[in-house]
């Protein structure tokens, strides 16, 4: 397995030396296809770019919530937007889109790991994202950290499963600006 740790200047590669953006074959090391799906996604929910959330789900996509960011014992989580469905999941962030306007969008991805297959991996990913209210100014926060599953389809990496957001104590959990 190999697992890239982000913040530092140089990835580091789980014991070996920190490697070039390249494979041996001339592609781009799966880890760093995985951070740009990472970005990809905070860009689009910067833009509120539903169309562009939905383009990076795999069909099978499956997204379980704790029912507060304190619940790290699964059975208490809930399933609110079932297995994706890519037209319902839009509306759904369109709606929100609509009555909501974004305040702020971090998000610092701590680590990411890919199989030694080279056809799956994941992101550990620090959010803190801050929705308002156009009526009424209720705030609506996002803030946590996530772990976002990936997996390679012929030469495309899809999002197949994500965690909702759970605090940790300490620093870990809170995201910081990148």
């Amino acid at each position: 397995m190999r697992s890239t740790k982000r913040g530092s200047s140089s990835p580091i590669v789980c014991g070996q030396t920190p490697r070039t953006a390249r494979t041996r074959g001339g592609g781009v090391r799966p880890e760093l296809e995985i951070q740009a799906m990472v970005e990809r996604e905070t860009a689009a929910w910067d833009r509120q770019d539903a169309e562009g959330l939905v383009d990076l789900f795999h069909p099978d996509m499956v997204w379980p919530w704790p029912p507060d960011s304190g619940a790290h014992d699964p059975e208490t989580w809930v399933f609110p937007q079932g297995r994706f469905d890519r037209e319902r999941w839009k509306s759904g962030w369109q709606d929100l889109f609509r009555s909501h306007d974004l305040v702020h969008n971090v998000r610092r991805t701590v680590r990411v790991v890919v199989s030694e297959q080279g056809d799956g991996g994941f992101a550990v990913v620090d959010v803190d994202t801050l929705w308002r209210r156009r009526s009424g100014g209720q705030l609506f926060h996002w803030k946590g950290r996530a772990c976002k599953g990936y997996t390679k389809v012929d030469d495309r990496w899809l999002l197949i499963f994500h965690t909702g957001l759970l605090e940790y104590g300490g620093t870990r959990g809170r995201p910081t600006a990148r």
